[in-house]
Parts: C-alpha cells; structure tokens; sequence
C-alpha cells in the first residue's frame, strides 16, 4: 500500500484500487444484486491481512477523523471569514434498508468532528405541517448553514422509496419527483453545497441478523419497530426501488456512492474516506488575519493597551 499521508504520529493509507470515490461511486444503470454487501473496495485482501483488517480499518477511521476534524475547522472558519463565494457547505445523504446502519455510521464518521459545526438531521414520516407543503419543503429547512457538515439521516429520497413501494402516491407523481430532485440537487451545488449520497447496501440476510439482535437484546427493544418487518417483505421492491433512484438520480454534481455494508467497520472506513476525499476537493485552509497581528502582539505584551477600543466600540 502506498502511503497518503502522516497525521499526528499514525498514517493514512491510501485505499487499494484508486480513490474511494472511484471506487463506490455507481452510475446508470445500477443492479445493486451485483454489487457483494461483504465487499470490502479499496482495503487489503482478507489474504494479506486476516482479521487484522477489521482492527486495521478502525484505526484508520480514528486517523482519517482527527483530519477530518481540521477540514471541518477550516471549512467553518471560511464561511466565518468570508472567504469563499458562495459559501461552501458539505451535505452527507445517507439511505439504507432498515438496520442499515445509518445512526452508527454518523456516530463513528462525525465523532472526531466538533458537534458546533455539525448539523444532523433525521426524516421519518411527515407531519401533518409537512404534508401541507411539496416533499422538498421540510428538507429546504434542515440544510446546513455555510460552514457547516450536514449529515441528512434518511432525505428527500424517502418520497420515492417509501412513497413508492407502500403507494402513498400515485405513481405519476413519485416517478415526477425524479426530476424534481435532480433540480434541485444542481441548486443546491450552484449555490456552494457540495453532497454526497450514500446508499449503505446490506444483505437481506444481515438484516435479519440485526432485527432478531434488536428482539433478543433488552437494550436494543427500542430501535425496533414492528413496521421494520412489513418492510421487509417487500425487500425486492425496496431493492428496485433504491436502482431507479440511484440511476436516475447520480450526476456528476451530486453522484451515488454504494456502501457495501455488513461489515460495520468496512462499512465505517468507507464513508470516511468518501468525506476525506470530498473536503480535499474543496481547497480548504485557514484565513488570512484581517487585523495587525503584530500590532495586535505588541498591545498583548503591553497589558491590553491600544487604539482597538472597547469590546462595544469595537464592530469588527
């Protein structure tokens, strides 16, 4: 493996194969049947390293968010600055099957991120407020401000995922909202929100693991819902459902990474990599100071005193 780069004493490695983002991102037509939700893209064969690959993997998603963590800190401080136009937000979409895994990956991608800077979000079923207005309105409103990592816990796909396959609307104005969304996806990348979906592809044998998990563990009784279970019946036309929108619905503005996710820790060091990858695209750094520093050094080493004037007086 060739090495990417040094961080605070431990080392980022980059991924097998070429980027991750070359390596999950999915395009038209998508068949999700050929895509192994025990993969492991981009890390080592099972052959090289064992089961050394799982620890391996965690301590990299440990190193690759304490990067993160910088990137972040430069990303609200230009937006503070006012330093880029238009101001550069980052919106993590996140879709699965039910136990998907969606909650754990934010946990563990977002951990080393300072929570000032984040905006998480969670869509579940509509409210009655929510029904007045079209599909988009109530995910217009929990977009991250400039500066900001958003992480969307299930988004507006829901309204041709769900809506779909339990016919809450006619089909005529679900397969519309193709469009829609494509549209409004190139506004939102027009106006500086730089996204990435992500769809964490589990088997429908894992799911049954971690259902009969959620019933066997008295900790775990309230993650399940026994809608989780109708759901499941319809596996094959959520599983249709999911390679329409991700083939309909993946540009070059805003792609479609698929998340082989079984392996929880794979599952964790994939979409790392992804956010990795996608803030050194952005050219991030600190601003410059727009005051004296050495002025400003100079009244420190004085005991405070200057022209700055008093923290009411002073409108900077």
């Amino acid at each position: 493996m060739s090495e990417s780069r040094q961080e605070q004493g431990g080392l980022i490695v980059t991924p097998h194969g070429g980027s991750v983002r070359d390596l999950l991102r999915v395009t038209a037509p998508v068949d999700l049947a050929a895509i192994d939700p025990r993969s492991t893209p981009g890390l080592p064969a099972a052959e090289e390293m064992g089961e050394r690959r799982k620890t391996w993997a965690r301590a990299q998603v440990g190193l690759i968010g304490e990067e993160l963590g910088r990137q972040q800190e430069m990303l609200f401080a230009m937006a503070k600055a006012g330093s880029t136009s238009p101001a550069h937000r980052v919106l993590l979409v996140l879709q699965a099957m039910d136990c998907g895994g969606k909650d754990g990956t934010i946990k563990r991608v977002a951990g080393a991120m300072n929570p000032l800077g984040l905006h998480i979000r969670s869509f579940g079923p509509p409210t009655e407020e929510e029904l007045q207005h079209d599909f988009l309105w109530r995910i217009r409103r929990e977009l991250p401000p400039a500066g900001y990592v958003g992480m969307f816990n299930r988004s507006h796909y829901e309204d041709v995922l769900i809506a779909r396959v339990g016919a809450l609307v006619p089909e005529a104005i679900w397969r519309a909202r193709y469009d829609e969304i494509n549209s409004f996806e190139r506004e939102l990348t027009e106006d500086g929100v730089t996204v990435i979906k992500v769809m964490l592809h589990i088997s429908y044998a894992e799911q049954g693991e971690r259902l009969l998990e959620r019933l066997t563990d008295p900790r775990k009784h309230w993650k399940y819902n026994p809608s989780d279970v109708d759901s499941r019946s319809h596996w094959d036309d959520y599983q249709a459902a999911y390679a329409e929108a991700l083939s309909r619905c993946g540009t070059d503005a805003a792609p479609w990474f698929v998340v082989p996710a079984d392996r929880k820790w794979y599952r964790d060091w994939a979409v790392a990599h992804l956010l990795r990858e996608t803030f050194d695209t952005l050219r991030l750094g600190y601003p410059p100071a727009d005051f004296d520093v050495a002025h400003e050094r100079e009244r420190l080493a004085a005991g405070g005193a200057g022209t700055a004037g008093t923290p009411e007086m002073n409108t900077r």
